[in-house]
């Protein structure tokens, strides 16, 4: 399916940041978008890069009203030679198709996915950052468009990519952060839709992030919805703790999401021969561990901040520092490994880096 291309017009086209330092994450857009549409029976149609822009919506579009959103969020790396390059880009096409299917929305032909992504990305690569751990984040999204009302599949959908430039993505940069414990709230439950990206996921966790803000933290512990004792997510990110030299992240067992980040942090540490076991750690162990030193780092993963370490949390009344409230040494290691690993800046073993352009 050939894309068209329509330029948007040069008096139209925005200012580019002036200072990187300042980007932030998730404020700034470029000057094209991707779109592509769906009908039953029809299949997908109309590919078109195109100028930004609002979308157009009728009131009763079925994603108004029965959250068929799904979305994915990944990054392009420019690197030190000017290469621009993509960090496991086929994973997240993957995930959201699985999201799709999980959701009974129409999935997206991976060919179609990937060339959109590529021709987005080298139109705009000039909006591509080139500060020290800046990039150009990358968000596909899907909607229900369909006009009707009444609870079933929608026949009509809306694919679309829209990219901007980021910094990092948390105010401490890689600094520790302060977790809070959420007992009273949970995300998601097994056999729901927790191992998605769907916007309800989101949703979801807002009442509980924004106390957590209010108290000081910088984001949610999540526990799991039946005894609210076993570690799930924190925040919108994968939860890791090494416990003397077993690193312990919980399973996939259909309530968290399966992070790419999560599954590159894995291999990586199973190749310098950490111990990595996929078990949820209850807040018993943890707290205990905190008190007797046997839990030496925690640290959560995600393409938005790579890998963020925790420095102290706080549960049932009481704050309780990691590791001194410091960085740990594997939690460093595996942030600049697999960002140089992304930049180009060192070898690629896995064969995780996609170079779209020299």
């Amino acid at each position: 399916m050939d894309i068209q291309i329509i330029r948007c017009a040069p008096d139209r086209l925005k200012a580019k940041p002036a200072d990187e330092s300042k980007l932030g994450f998730g404020k700034i857009f470029t000057d094209h978008m991707f779109t592509v549409h769906y009908t039953e029976g029809r299949g997908w149609h109309d590919p078109v890069i195109g100028p930004y822009g609002p979308i157009t919506l009728d009131p009763t579009a079925m994603s108004l009203h029965y959250g068929q959103e799904i979305f994915e969020g990944l990054k392009a790396y420019r690197g030190k030679d000017g290469s621009i390059y993509l960090f496991r880009p086929m994973e997240n096409i993957k995930r959201m198709n699985a999201s799709a299917e999980r959701l009974c929305m129409a999935t997206i032909d991976p060919e179609l996915f990937m060339d959109a992504m590529k021709k987005l990305v080298l139109l705009e690569r000039d909006w591509i950052p080139r500060g020290e751990g800046t990039s150009l984040y990358i968000r596909p999204t899907m909607i229900a468009t369909e006009s009707a009302l009444g609870v079933h599949p929608s026949s009509q959908y809306l694919f679309f990519i829209i990219v901007g430039p980021v910094g990092a993505y948390y105010p401490e940069g890689f600094s520790p952060t302060k977790i809070y414990v959420c007992e009273d709230y949970v995300r998601a439950v097994r056999g729901g839709v927790g191992n998605c990206k769907n916007a309800g996921n989101y949703a979801a966790s807002l009442y509980a992030s924004q106390k957590a803000k209010a108290m000081g933290y910088t984001q949610v512990l999540w526990l799991d919805a039946i005894e609210r004792q076993y570690v799930e997510e924190v925040g919108t990110s994968n939860a890791f703790f090494l416990f003397g030299d077993e690193l312990f992240t919980p399973p996939l067992s259909g309530s968290i999401l399966p992070g790419i980040t999560r599954d590159s942090v894995i291999q990586l540490a199973r190749s310098w021969g950490v111990k990595v076991t996929e078990r949820a750690p209850s807040m018993t162990e943890i707290i205990s561990g905190i008190a007797d030193g046997k839990l030496k780092e925690a640290f959560a993963s995600g393409t938005a901040a790579i890998v963020s370490p925790i420095g102290q949390i706080y549960y049932q009344g009481k704050e309780h520092v990691i590791n001194g409230g410091k960085t740990g040494t594997l939690t460093e290691r595996l942030y600049n490994e697999i960002l140089q690993i992304q930049y180009g800046d060192k070898p690629d073993p896995f064969g995780w880096r996609m170079k779209i352009s020299d």
